[in-house]
């Protein structure tokens, strides 16, 4: 493991963590952020560490096996869904996981998916190029053996590989990218289209 790398991911991942606490998308110790850091490891948040208060000190190593490469540090419990989609996609170089207030309560709601159709920003997820797209972002029912929840997960990605992200039902959004910066945008596009949707049934209820 490359020593310059890792501490230039951790640095991507403490800005990630700041950025997203200040817009309420990761309250108290909420969420997980990882980055890859080469073909077989990854640096991801340790657990319980607060976003809005991360330092270098909260970002650890780890192989996509599960192999904790960095001593007296323990991942989050949800960490098998980050390393499943680095182990079966080579291009994924982040995955960000929020747990927004718009995320959690429209998780609830929304049944199997959440529909999110003619919205302009929509065209900032990869594939999509223009508002006239319905897009389907799976909802998972949250599950605390997180192994069966990745396996889930995994199945859904083998019948739809271009899906940008998913949400867990009252728990939060994941989505992923090719680098932290992309995955950060992507934050950024969901958690908008979310707001813009609960805003949305809030007027027209």
């Amino acid at each position: 493991m490359d020593p310059e790398v890792f501490k230039q991911r951790a640095a991507e991942l403490i800005g990630v963590g700041h950025f997203c606490f200040s817009r309420g998308w990761l309250p108290a110790t909420s969420g997980n952020l990882s980055a890859r850091l080469d073909a077989n490891r990854i640096a991801i948040t340790v657990s319980g560490r607060h976003k809005g208060e991360l330092d270098a000190s909260g970002i650890m190593a780890m192989d996509v096996d599960g192999t904790v490469l960095s001593a007296d540090c323990r991942p989050s419990a949800e960490t098998e869904l980050h390393l499943m989609l680095y182990r079966r996609d080579p291009t994924i170089g982040a995955v960000l996981h929020t747990h927004s207030v718009n995320a959690t309560v429209l998780s609830r709601l929304a049944g199997d998916a959440l529909i999110l159709s003619d919205y302009e920003v929509l065209k900032a997820l990869p594939g999509i190029e223009t508002h006239a797209t319905r897009l389907a972002l799976p909802v998972f029912a949250n599950d605390q053996d997180i192994a069966r929840l990745a396996l889930e997960v995994e199945r859904i990605l083998e019948r739809t590989p271009d899906l940008p992200g998913y949400l867990i039902a009252g728990h939060g959004l994941y989505t992923w990218g090719s680098n932290v910066a992309d995955a950060r945008r992507r934050i950024e596009a969901f958690e908008f289209l979310l707001e813009c949707e609960t805003l949305m049934r809030s007027i027209t209820r």
